[in-house]
C-alpha cells in the first residue's frame, strides 16, 4: 500500500509512538517524527527493523523540544497531518503543579499554532481518559465523550489534571483561532499490550507491582484497559476519516478488569513469572479510611467511586474501530513483553 501524504508524530520513540510509526510504515505513509535528541534515533531505527520494516527511506527526524519553538515549522514543513503523541517528561513529583501543568498546556498550544500556519489539514491528540471520566461516579449509566473530570477532584494526579488542562487548552485554541486545522483527541484508558522494546508505558507500573510483590494486598479497583495496537489503529482512523473532525473519541477494550481479576489471570496463564503475585483482597473500606491520610489511598478511593461503564460506541460507529484484543489479551501480552525485556524483578 502507497501513501503520499507526510504524517509527523511528535515523540515517536515512546510506546504508543512507536506503534503508531510502526503502522503508519506499514501503510506506506511518509513519517517524520520528532525526538528530544537524535541521539534515540538509532533506537528507533533498530525497533523498526526488528519489527518488519525493511526500508526506511519513508521516516525522517527532528530535533524539537515541546517547551520551545527551535525546529517547529521545520518539523510541520510538508504535513498533511501531526499526530500529537509526546507528552512532557517529568521524572518526580513537582512540588509545584504548575511545573508539570504549564508544558502540557504551552506544547500543545505550540503544536497547534506551528500546524497552523504551516497549513497542516488535521492535528490528532493523544489525549487521556484522565481528562474525561475520573470524575463520573453515576454507575447508573456509561461514561462518554461528553464527560470531563473536575480537575479539582480529590486524589486526581498532577499528570491527568496536566492532560485535562493541555486538552481544554487545545479545544479552546480550535474554537477561537484555528482558521481551517482541524481537531480530534484519542482519549485512551490505561494502554498495555505488546511493546515493540523495552519502552513501556506509565500504565505498566500496576503490573510491575504485581509481578514484584511489592502489592500485598490487592484493593478491588476496576479498570479499563486498551491494547497499544488498537490505539495506534485508533490514532490513524481519526487522521484520515472526515467524521472524526472535532471529536473526542474514548480508547477502551469492552468491558473491564478489576485488579484482584488480573492477579488471578497472571496466576493461572502466566504461573512461571507471577509467584510472587498476591490474590489477597484489600477491603474497600481500608482504602476509604487511609484516604482521610494517604495520598496513594486518596486515588485508590477516586478509582473505587468512578464509574467503570465506559462506551466505546462512538469509536465504533463513527470510525469502524474494533478492538482486536480483549482486556485479558491486552494484559498478558503486556506481561509477555515485560519478560522479553527483562522488566520483571
Amino acid at each position: 500500500m502507497s501513501n503520499s501524504e507526510t504524517v509527523l508524530i511528535t515523540g515517536g520513540n515512546g510506546f504508543v509512538g512507536m506503534q503508531i510509526t510502526l503502522q503508519l510504515l506499514q501503510k506506506g505513509y511518509k513519517v517524520k517524527t520528532t525526538l528530544r535528541s537524535l541521539r534515540s534515533k538509532d533506537k528507533v531505527i533498530e525497533t523498526l527493523k526488528a519489527n518488519g520494516i525493511t526500508t526506511l527511506e519513508n521516516l525522517s527526524f527532528v530535533e524539537v523540544e515541546l517547551t520551545n519553538d527551535k525546529n517547529w515549522a521545520e518539523a510541520m514543513q510538508g504535513c498533511k497531518y501531526v499526530l500529537s503523541v509526546a507528552s512532557p517528561v517529568f521524572f518526580e513529583i513537582p512540588k509545584d503543579e504548575n511545573e508539570a501543568i504549564r508544558p502540557a498546556v504551552e506544547g500543545i498550544q505550540r503544536i497547534l499554532k506551528f500546524a497552523k500556519q504551516a497549513g497542516v489539514k488535521r492535528v490528532v491528540m493523544t489525549s487521556n481518559f484522565g481528562a474525561v471520566g475520573f470524575s463520573q461516579t453515576d454507575k447508573s449509566r456509561e461514561t462518554t465523550e461528553e464527560d470531563w473530570t473536575d480537575i479539582n477532584l480529590k486524589g486526581l494526579s498532577i499528570y491527568e489534571k496536566s492532560k485535562t488542562l493541555a486538552e481544554k487548552a487545545a479545544w479552546d485554541f480550535i474554537k477561537k483561532e484555528s482558521g481551517n486545522l482541524e481537531f480530534v483527541t484519542i482519549n485512551a484508558v490505561a494502554i498495555f499490550g505488546p511493546s515493540l522494546d523495552a519502552h513501556i508505558s506509565g500504565s505498566f507500573h500496576l503490573l510491575t507491582n504485581l509481578l514484584n510483590g511489592s502489592m500485598k494486598l490487592v484493593p478491588n479497583i476496576p479498570l479499563n484497559v486498551v491494547d497499544v495496537r488498537d490505539v495506534a489503529d485508533l490514532h490513524i482512523r481519526a487522521m484520515t476519516i472526515p467524521e472524526a473532525k472535532g471529536q473526542r473519541f474514548i480508547a477502551t477494550a469492552d468491558g473491564q478488569i478489576t485488579l484482584p481479576e488480573i492477579a488471578a489471570l497472571l496466576k493461572s496463564e502466566m504461573p512461571e513469572v507471577s509467584g510472587k503475585v498476591s490474590t489477597r483482597k484489600l477491603p474497600d473500606f481500608v482504602v476509604k479510611i487511609a484516604s482521610f491520610f494517604n495520598a496513594q489511598a486518596k486515588q485508590g478511593e477516586m478509582f473505587l467511586n468512578m464509574n467503570r461503564k465506559v462506551s466505546n460506541a462512538k469509536a465504533k460507529k463513527v470510525l469502524g474501530w474494533k478492538p482486536i484484543a480483549t482486556q485479558e489479551q491486552t494484559v498478558l501480552a503486556a506481561v509477555e513483553s515485560m519478560v522479553r525485556y527483562g522488566l520483571i524483578k
